[in-house]
């Protein structure tokens, strides 16, 4: 039997911050070259070199403006903002590398099925096979009105219509059967058209008649991610996700994620090694412990108090100046924010005794360590089956990932949890080796 190997992906933004809202003052951090496409064909090639499955764009489709009821704090303190669409670098990354993985969120609530697949199924194509999508239902109210709605609908009716347009995309994309493309100049037939068929597909919320105009592209369809935590979305990812990614606050708290996401992965009428679950971690890695504590405080000592609440604000989707409590934040959420993140909130004020603010206020726990340190607390994690590989979100960018591939990925090769070379030409057979 073929030894388990880790997996990775990094989480990106078009922009300086992620989940860490200190991050862009270091001095280190690449902060001009935002609209240089060199940016994103660099972390491709380091991403690359390090042997990663691949990379997707979070994205959130507006600013962020629910904390103090307005987008000023958000501004001020380099909130997670998409200054760039992804769809527009990844192309470029496409042109950096050979192997790696490129994914981009996009959501069901606010796209038409056809302009997802088709703008997916170019970026496969353009890739040789590496195509992701990131598929969200969106959690903001905000973002919803930014496409004419006047709120965000309830999650039961944002993943019915994602069943929908998932549904739909995948009718889309199976329009055109293999080798339909003939180019045939000598019967001068350049496409079959015996092999293209019309999609007509009609549900509740989606209809569309199709076909692409666009021929299938090498994986067929993209790897479909998901990050769904709530009962609904884990109903959601059992029947498509390839990749799940979670924020757990411990190692138990994945663990039964894993063995409840398996059990439903088998009740969906497939197998748990078909999808891949990633928790998600940033780093502070360095040469010794001592060096990476010390990194460590410095980088901490960068988040300001309104920042780290301005962060958790729109990830919870409540106004967290104005709402303390667990009960509180239930009650003002309504149809707004993001199951995974309050869950995390939750998780770690029972496991310190603290108020739901208080727990809300403190900065996201960093793996912090030497090489050696750092792949030992990732190794527990995988050898207890609590994941199948992690998902990496960046602290100081580029930096942080340039210290994953100089320091870590090398110690986990030499312990054989990682690749040394990737072992198929699409994203989905890296994600399937072994």
């Amino acid at each position: 039997m073929t030894a388990r190997r880790m997996h990775l992906v990094a989480y990106l933004k078009t922009g300086p911050t992620a989940n860490h809202p200190g991050a862009w003052r270091h001095p280190a951090a690449a902060l001009d070259d935002i609209f240089d496409p060199g940016r994103y064909e660099h972390i491709a090639r380091v991403l690359e070199a390090a042997r990663f499955d691949g990379c997707f764009y979070a994205d959130t489709f507006g600013l962020q403006d629910i904390h103090g009821g307005n987008f000023d704090a958000t501004l001020r303190h380099g909130g997670q903002i998409s200054y760039l669409d992804p769809m527009m670098v990844l192309p470029l990354m496409a042109r950096a590398t050979r192997h790696l993985g490129l994914g981009a969120t996009l959501s069901t609530s606010f796209a038409h099925p056809y302009a997802l697949a088709r703008s997916l199924a170019s970026l496969d194509h353009l890739s040789g096979g590496r195509a992701a999508w990131n598929v969200v239902t969106s959690a903001t109210d905000l973002e919803a009105r930014n496409f004419g709605m006047d709120g965000i609908p309830a999650k039961g009716e944002r993943y019915d219509r994602a069943d929908e347009a998932l549904e739909a995309c995948c009718a889309l994309w199976d329009g055109w059967e293999e080798g339909a493309l003939v180019k045939d100049r000598a019967a001068g037939v350049f496409v079959d058209p015996s092999r293209v068929h019309y999609t007509n597909y009609e549900g509740r919320f989606v209809r569309t008649r199709g076909p692409l105009s666009i021929p299938r592209s090498p994986q067929g369809r993209p790897v479909l991610m998901q990050a769904g935590s709530s009962e609904r979305g884990r109903e959601f990812a059992a029947r498509w996700a390839e990749i799940i990614f979670v924020t757990p606050h411990q190692r138990e708290d994945a663990v039964a994620f894993r063995q409840d996401m398996h059990a439903r992965l088998v009740a969906a009428g497939r197998r748990p090694e078909d999808c891949k679950i990633l928790p998600s971690f940033a780093l502070v890695l360095a040469e010794t412990d001592s060096i990476a504590r010390e990194k460590h405080d410095h980088l901490q000592s960068l988040i300001t108090p309104d920042a780290q609440m301005m962060l958790n604000s729109a990830l919870v989707g409540v106004d967290l100046t104005r709402h303390q409590t667990a009960r509180e934040v239930a009650q003002a959420q309504g149809n707004q924010g993001i199951a995974g993140s309050t869950d995390r909130v939750l998780a770690q004020a029972r496991a310190e005794g603290l108020g739901f603010a208080e727990a809300a206020a403190k900065p996201r726990g960093l793996l912090v360590g030497s090489a050696a340190t750092v792949a030992d607390m990732l190794e527990e994690w995988f050898s207890t089956e609590a994941c199948d590989g992690f998902i990496f979100w960046p602290t100081v960018f580029p930096s942080m990932f340039e210290d994953v591939a100089r320091l870590l990925v090398p110690e986990l090769q030499r312990r054989g949890l990682f690749r040394r070379d990737y072992a198929g030409a699409t994203l989905r057979q890296n994600l399937a080796s072994p």
